[in-house]
């Protein structure tokens, strides 16, 4: 169990303690930060379907050439995945828990690396397409993504959410505009029509990249006493993806895969036991500033 346990905090934060030092970053500041206890930000991104939700949103991305270019030619997935993700988690994690200025530091630095990644890739005439990480639309499909995956396996495995599947969308659409994304969605069903209008309007694509892609997620160079797990989360997330994009995924819904997901987040969940260390340094903030531990109105970025 206790060798599970480290694999596993090992994989998701670079350390088999699982604090790394950003985190204790997070009991300081001088604000609550843009969301606080009771807010469905803190529930989804502290819960244990985000495990689920990664995988699922990393499939998703992949379908826009655009971003599927820019992970191809400038991301070191390959050759540290575990890096790219712990990079990944410590954005979402000091967005959510941090203070509002920490927030901001971190989006900050997103963006400065989002300046590095360009580049082209080929249309389907072979015509060379540019892209930048920083254009709006390729910043709106990868924040699509992340608040769908994370919203739809909250919802499939996780707690009745505050405020509704509205309320996180709304609450995440703050993520959103601290890395460049204009007016995101604010509502559930705003969030799905951003979504199928990639689709509708031709605007994603099926390709070589996208299925090399999907075969490194489906088998990641994980420890071997994890894949099996591991396996069961990838066919929940497959399971939890809407027909349309599963089958440009060229990926199939395994019969019992959301039942056998539910078993596996409970047994992690019991491995990894309770409150975040994330969540507790946000906390110690909070009760030192003497802010009050019910969940405000979130407040939108300074501009």
């Amino acid at each position: 169990m206790q060798r599970w346990r480290s694999h596993l905090l090992t994989t998701f934060s670079g350390r088999d303690d699982g604090r790394p030092v950003w985190v204790d970053a997070l009991a300081e500041g001088e604000d609550a930060g843009y969301f606080g206890p009771g807010s469905a930000a803190w529930q989804v991104t502290g819960g244990i379907a985000t495990l689920v939700a990664g995988i699922r949103a990393l499939l998703m991305q992949a379908l826009h050439p655009g971003a599927m270019a820019g992970v191809h030619d400038h991301s070191r997935y390959r050759e540290d995945p575990l890096g790219r993700l712990a990079g990944t988690i410590r954005w979402i994690v000091v967005v959510t828990f941090g203070s509002r200025e920490a927030a901001r530091v971190e989006s900050a630095r997103v963006g400065r690396f989002h300046e590095r990644v360009r580049g082209t890739y080929p249309a389907p005439d072979g015509s060379p397409v540019s892209y930048s990480a920083g254009d709006p639309e390729l910043l709106r499909w990868v924040h699509l993504v992340f608040t769908d995956a994370f919203l739809g396996c909250e919802r499939v495995w996780g707690r009745p959410i505050p405020g509704g599947a509205d309320g996180y969308v709304r609450e995440w659409a703050i993520a959103g505009e601290l890395v460049g994304v204009q007016d995101p969605p604010r509502s559930a069903a705003e969030l799905a029509a951003q979504i199928d209008g990639f689709r509708t309007r031709g605007e994603l694509r099926a390709d070589e990249r996208v299925a090399e892609a999907v075969r490194f997620i489906r088998n990641p160079p994980l420890a071997p006493g994890m894949m099996p797990a591991y396996r069961v989360l990838f066919a929940g997330a497959v399971a939890s993806i809407p027909a349309p994009y599963r089958r440009m995924l060229g990926l199939r819904r395994i019969p019992g895969a959301i039942l056998l997901t539910r078993l596996v987040l409970r047994l992690v969940a019991a491995i990894l036991g309770g409150q975040s260390t994330s969540e507790q340094a946000a906390r110690r903030r909070i009760s030192r500033l003497g802010s009050p531990s019910g969940h405000d109105t979130p407040q939108r970025p300074a501009t």
